[in-house]
């Protein structure tokens, strides 16, 4: 790691209506080094990065650019000088080919400067991504990719800009774990051409592989910074969240009724779903693990009535339903907490309140008009109890961090007083700390007797909450264990059972 300072703030605050997002921030970044920024949803890393990026205009603090004190006033000045950030909702145009997003805006034209000239942009864009050593085809239509080749896509437009200093909000929360390894690669490779990576992650594990430095925000104020090789994870939880959080737990003492609640009986769909049968009991945390890919949400989607199904019985205690659309869910007493909260669970551009009433608008609605009062006094107490941060239940939820608007989302729900509840993801994009007060949460509603299919892709967190451990593979069930008799080996197994027998079959 190089001496020479890239990137420092100092004194950097920022407010916002009720809210004081950054309070005296300061941070620093070298070339050939990988920073990381931690903290827990509202800690003011996505503030900070914004100021960065030249999307906010800070209030107060100095930013210096190779020692030199700078105004970051646009993302484009802030590409000028050479900061590039990743966004960790991808920023592509899906019907453009690769290359096209990655000159985005700086297209190569043909003499008169009237026509795209395609062939040098695609010259251009294969030897960028031989430098990066991506193993991507500059004609492919970025729709058509998964999502970790899209990353790679992003990855490439930011070093196109020729910057020094490359921000990486989340890069990994889509990737599995052989792709996450090929993206530290790509990192190691940047480091070694003298640039600087912010980088910010949920998945502390990631930090002692990739990191030279990390910095800790709580409440939108500095802690410390630590060097990687002399800190721990649980140093580092400490100082994010304030208090020690416990790691590596398993369900204690939970009293798990045999009584069957929810029976699903042959579910099968057209694409990947095969003869998926399981039961679910009062009071239960039924966790459902597997590689991506493996059906998890394609299932708990077929139960709901989101995506159709070809074969399969869904039973209530005991009585067959028929569900074939979400609302039926609902009515039936089934919620479903999407893994992808902002299509599916929320309206970004309604406040707290609303989002939080949304699936009980008759309780609170009488002759077509809405119940104030008694919506926003059901909304407080959701706030309180998941513990939002917000100045009000007014505020709009895309104005919340990602952990928050999740919090939202499980209000919703609870507000509606579904017996069995389906939390896909319940977790991802959420911070240590907030985790915690959500496997607190779960762990009460199941002990309040409520039923729980939780989908999880982290296997400690499968094996922190599941009274049982449901595992898929391809679209099948592959078997089910009891918490006492898992661990993480046994759950993979169970995962790639018939990935051989698949690829021998193709």
């Amino acid at each position: 790691m190089s001496g020479t300072q890239l990137l420092s703030l100092s004194g950097v605050s920022k407010s916002f209506p009720g809210v004081k997002a950054l309070d005296n921030v300061h941070f620093d970044l070298n070339e050939g080094e990988v920073h990381a920024i931690v903290g827990e949803n509202g800690a003011g890393k996505s503030t900070l990065m914004k100021i960065l990026s030249g999307i906010y205009k800070k209030d107060t603090g100095d930013i210096k650019y190779r020692g030199q004190s700078v105004e970051i006033p646009s993302p484009h000045e802030a590409q000028r000088l050479g900061i590039s950030i990743i966004h960790q909702e991808l920023n592509l145009m899906p019907h453009l080919n690769v290359a096209q997003n990655i000159f985005i805006g700086r297209e190569v034209t043909r003499p008169g400067g009237v026509f795209l000239d395609n062939a040098k942009l695609n010259e251009e864009a294969v030897k960028l991504l031989e430098e990066l050593e991506l193993n991507l085809d500059p004609k492919a239509i970025v729709g058509e990719l998964t999502i970790a080749k899209q990353q790679m896509v992003e990855i490439a437009k930011a070093v196109s800009y020729r910057g020094s200093v490359i921000i990486m909000d989340e890069p990994t929360s889509s990737l599995t774990p052989a792709e996450t390894e090929s993206l530290f690669k790509i990192i190691r490779n940047l480091k070694s051409t003298g640039r600087g990576v912010v980088y910010i992650s949920h998945r502390l594990e990631e930090l002692a592989k990739i990191t030279d430095r990390i910095t800790v925000l709580r409440d939108g104020q500095y802690v410390k910074t630590l060097k990687t090789t002399e800190t721990t994870i649980p140093e580092v939880i400490s100082l994010m969240v304030g208090r020690a959080v416990a790691q590596d737990q398993r369900p204690t003492n939970r009293n798990v009724s045999a009584e069957v609640v929810l029976k699903v009986e042959g579910i099968s769909d057209r694409h990947l779903l095969r003869d998926v049968s399981f039961e679910l009991r009062k009071g239960e945390i039924l966790g459902f693990a597997g590689l991506m890919g493996a059906g998890r949400t394609e299932l708990a989607r077929a139960i709901i009535g989101a995506d159709p199904k070809t074969a399969g019985k869904i039973y209530l205690h005991g009585n067959e339903v028929k569900i074939k659309q979400p609302s039926d869910a609902v009515a039936a007493g089934i919620g479903y907490l999407s893994e992808d909260r902002k299509r599916f669970g929320l309206l970004l551009i309604q406040n707290i309140t609303f989002n939080t009433i949304l699936s009980s608008i008759p309780r609170f609605s009488k002759f077509g008009w809405l119940k104030i009062r008694p919506a926003a006094g059901v909304t407080r107490d959701s706030i309180a109890q998941l513990r939002v941060r917000t100045p009000s239940e007014n505020q709009f939820v895309k104005n919340l961090s990602g952990g928050n608007q999740q919090k939202v989302v499980i209000g919703k729900w609870l507000t509606r007083n579904c017996e069995v509840l389906i939390f896909d993801e319940p977790t991802r994009g959420i911070d240590v700390g907030a985790k915690d007060e959500i496997y607190r949460l779960l762990t009460k509603l199941s002990e309040e007797g409520k039923s729980i299919i939780m989908i999880s892709s982290e296997l400690p967190e499968i094996l922190r909450m599941s009274d049982r451990i449901a595992v898929m593979c391809n679209g099948r069930l592959t078997g089910i264990l009891k918490n006492e008799e898992a661990d993480q080996e046994k759950i993979i197994e169970y995962a790639t059972k018939f990935s051989e027998e698949l690829s021998t079959a193709r």
